[in-house]
């Protein structure tokens, strides 16, 4: 008999946001009438801007001729847009990194999920608690649940942000600002990180998918504004959240040509080669159309209309955060990025608490316990839903008698 990998049967039964989508099913269906406002999944709500639409239907009257028609294009990308990432996402801000180091996907989630199938199983991996969840599960479906996963506690009394380990860890994942707590990093807090990864020979794995929410030009927005953090990271970014891509799906990856490593028989390595071999085996590449979009959004119109977008989003944040604030609840971040992570009110875990929004509010959130044992009695809102809707829900929320 065939076998399967027995490492899923580890997993939790369903994935965090299948179980909220059944519980909202569950609610819609007993409340025909309601008027259910999402603050739960990271979804956006604006449409693609004028822009981004208008390269896409250039890009789709290219695949109707013989003369332009596009079959398929290079793994990494195309060229004219890994030359304008590394133009205006790095070089523009004084990071030197070159074209061919870019590497375009289909999101960010696939890039964090699929970089373990370049690392060795016997590296030990440092996750953040709480957590994005694919950082975890892919872990789990590739080493089971390890000894070799190690779990950083991040908690109110650390304000969110993981302390250096004291034990051996070869690989750390580090997403600032943070899904799900909102939080970020000073320029000196991920100097320690870097100069600990030097030292240590470790791989920092940096998701930098809320970057463009940074509001302090002195925040770091890429971690290879640190010295040498290109001998020891890898950056993901992604078009999602601050394009409106979701649905459209376009993301990259930074793997440094100066990231390198000593295998077994002693030979250095470079990680580069390794995920360019990767991905020109296992993807075929983002659609051109998607590329042609993505490109849309590096032109002065596009970087406005980008600008606009995550603006917009941020004055939601402020919204609920102030909201929330003034309504006696204990919050962090919604500064410097789209999600505010609240405690909640006490003798509630963080399922209950989403039961009882749903229920008196009729609004739907994420519970902290989903992201790790350490977001116990914590939840997260997302910014994502329109200003009106935003608005609706702070005020339902501040008239409840929690």
């Amino acid at each position: 008999m065939f076998r399967i990998n027995e490492n899923y049967l580890q997993l939790n039964q369903s994935y965090l946001f299948s179980t909220i989508a059944k519980k909202i099913e569950a609610f819609n269906t007993a409340n025909l009438e309601s008027d259910l406002i999402r603050l739960g999944i990271g979804d956006v709500t604006l449409p693609l801007s004028p822009t981004v639409i208008s390269a896409l239907h250039s890009a789709v009257d290219e695949m109707a001729s013989s003369n332009t028609f596009r079959g398929y294009g290079p793994e990494q990308g195309y060229d004219f847009l890994r030359n304008k990432i590394a133009e205006i996402d790095f070089r523009g801000r004084g990071i030197e990194i070159s074209a061919d180091e870019i590497f375009v996907s289909d999101g960010s989630k696939s890039d964090t999920g699929n970089i373990g199938d370049i690392l060795g199983e016997e590296n030990v991996v440092a996750i953040t608690n709480p957590v994005y969840p694919v950082y975890m599960d892919s872990n789990i479906m590739r080493l089971g649940k390890s000894s070799n996963i190690l779990l950083l506690t991040c908690s109110k009394e650390n304000g969110f942000i993981p302390e250096l380990p004291t034990e051996r860890v070869d690989v750390v994942y580090l997403c600032f600002p943070n899904n799900p707590t909102g939080t970020v990093m000073t320029k000196s807090e991920l100097a320690k990180w870097v100069n600990w990864a030097l030292e240590n020979e470790s791989l920092i794995l940096f998701d930098a998918a809320y970057e463009a929410y940074i509001q302090d030009a002195n925040l770091p927005r890429s971690i290879f504004e640190l010295e040498n953090a290109k001998r020891c990271a890898i950056e993901f970014r992604s078009f999602s959240k601050n394009a409106g891509f979701t649905g459209l799906r376009c993301s990259y990856t930074v793997v440094p040509k100066e990231l390198k490593v000593r295998a077994s028989n002693g030979d250095m390595v470079s990680l580069h080669g390794l995920w360019n071999r990767r991905q020109s085996t296992k993807f075929n590449g983002t659609p051109y159309i998607v590329q042609r979009a993505a490109e849309a959004v590096y032109s002065p119109q596009g970087q406005q209309e980008t600008q606009e977008m995550v603006a917009y989003y941020m004055q939601n944040a402020t919204v609920i955060r102030e909201g929330l604030i003034g309504r006696g609840l204990t919050v962090f971040g919604g500064e410097h990025a789209p999600y505010i992570w609240l405690q909640c009110p006490t003798g509630l875990d963080s399922w209950a608490f989403f039961d009882l929004l749903l229920e008196k509010c009729h609004i739907v959130g994420t519970p902290g316990v989903g992201f790790g044992s350490a977001g116990e009695g914590y939840f997260r809102l997302t910014a994502f839903n329109t200003h009106e809707k935003t608005l609706e829900a702070v005020e339902r929320i501040t008239q409840w008698n929690i």
